[in-house]
């Protein structure tokens, strides 16, 4: 069997858009990794920030910060991305802004935390519109059946981007020590190469991906009023989408945990393991190898066993990783720990991006995908601010902040049960032959 079968993907859709497509996780993977994950979030606690007993917290203040804007402004935005037609003009704006304010952390210095904070804030803002109008195609181009296996494909693809812009600055690292620089010389140079790589990467995404949508009457010359208003409608008819709200308030509690990982897991291991910048950066590479082969092999199981039980196998996998963390005295637990941790992330993530697609009606998809990333962003918010304020609280106890994040994967654990797939799918089906769209009335797929 073809691992990339036409099969999977709809009619009209060639092999070579999805690379397009799946080139998008592949340029802005990079901007997690480095940024957020394994260079930069350390080097504002330890340099920017000198260590201070509020540096944690005021990192994870920031990133919750470009969280408020992103809810507030994404399901709109989503709302108008599908009235208009304009998810591929958004995502290219999206993309530039990021890439700006991405090189802006380049100017950082020591003391310089405003700079950091204003430039983090606006590089993660664009990055989450980015990243939920990408999401918004996928169900463009695959088939329900498929929708598993293509979005692991592109998450997996991913994150050897993300090891791209990660390896490059390792290497850069490495050097930089080995010539005795300090970390406020070989920090901004790597934030460059990110906002390079994700550029220049990019390129192939506006280049081979279409947008099929077409404006939709309700848009006229008032676009910003009419989505509003759409998704003023959406809101009100939240009970047609009960399993739609439900995968939101898991997504919103999982997610939390993994925001942790991302934003705190290099602080944690510097912190408490005393890991080296260069150790740190080779971890997080270790990770993204992990988690591009959970994203790509688990959407195929995805398919096969179940979106629901696939994603709650996902969830006990993050609870181990959890405990593995917590226990570690050294490094060789906490690399143990950070393969589970690979493996889950990229499943977990490409999981939710997929049934989210299962649940929105045809012409509602950026707007649906909107709303979950109002729940994702909503989580980046609790989740590092949680291990933040409990960190604060027991004088820098950050093992005690690790577990802390265990409740968030229980949560959603709890909250998945309420979730039944074939009923979400059948009430978008229904609100798509409302609208009269083509192919509403598809035969329901069993999943559990």
């Amino acid at each position: 069997m073809a691992l990339f079968p036409q099969e999977a993907l709809n009619d009209g859709v060639r092999k070579r858009e999805v690379f397009g497509w799946a080139m998008y996780d592949f340029a802005n993977s990079g901007y997690t990794t480095v940024v957020l994950t394994a260079v930069f979030n350390a080097y504002f606690v330890g340099a920017v920030a000198g260590g201070a007993p509020w540096a944690t917290l005021a990192w994870t203040l920031a990133i919750a910060a470009s969280s408020v804007l992103v809810m507030l402004t994404m399901p709109a935005i989503g709302a108008y991305a599908d009235l208009r037609a304009a998810k591929k003009r958004l995502l290219a704006i999206s993309t530039a802004g990021c890439i700006v304010a991405t090189c802006a952390l380049a100017l950082v210095g020591r003391g310089d935390v405003a700079l950091a904070v204003v430039a983090v804030v606006l590089s993660n803002t664009f990055y989450s519109y980015g990243e939920s109008l990408s999401a918004a195609f996928l169900p463009e181009l695959a088939r329900e059946k498929a929708i598993g296996r293509v979005s692991g494909w592109g998450w997996s693809f991913g994150y050897f981007g993300g090891m791209l812009s990660l390896g490059a600055g390792l290497a850069y690292v490495l050097a930089a020590q080995a010539r005795g620089e300090a970390a406020t010389r070989f920090v901004p140079v790597t934030m460059l190469i990110t906002a390079v790589v994700y550029g220049v990467a990019s390129l192939a995404t506006f280049a081979l991906l279409r947008e099929r949508a077409v404006p939709q009457p309700l848009a006229g010359t008032s676009g910003v009023v009419a989505s509003l208003r759409e998704l003023k409608q959406t809101w009100r008819n939240a009970r047609r989408f009960s399993d739609f709200s439900w995968m939101l308030a898991c997504g919103a509690c999982y997610q939390a945990g993994i925001s942790v990982v991302i934003a705190l897991a290099a602080v944690y291991a510097e912190q408490v393991l005393g890991f080296k910048q260069a150790q740190t950066m080779m971890l997080v590479f270790l990770v993204n190898i992990a988690a591009a082969l959970g994203a790509f092999g688990f959407g195929y199981w995805q398919d096969r066993l179940g979106a629901k039980p696939a994603l709650a196998l996902t969830l006990v996998g993050w609870i181990v990783m959890i405990v593995l963390a917590a226990l570690a005295t050294g490094p060789g637990l906490f690399w143990a720990a950070a393969v589970v941790a690979g493996l889950c992330m990229g499943s977990s993530q490409s999981t939710g991006r997929a049934m989210i697609g299962l649940f929105a009606p045809s012409r509602q998809r950026a707007e649906f995908y909107g709303l979950w990333t109002f729940a994702t962003r909503l989580s980046a918010i609790v989740g590092p601010v949680t291990y933040g304020v409990v960190t604060l609280l027991t004088q820098g106890n950050h093992r005690m902040a690790i577990v802390s994040t265990a409740l968030f994967f229980i949560g959603g654990l709890l909250l998945l049960t309420k979730v039944d797939m074939n009923r979400g799918m059948s009430a978008a089906r229904s609100a798509s032959a409302a609208r009269g769209e083509p192919g509403a009335a598809s035969v329901s797929i069993a999943t559990p």
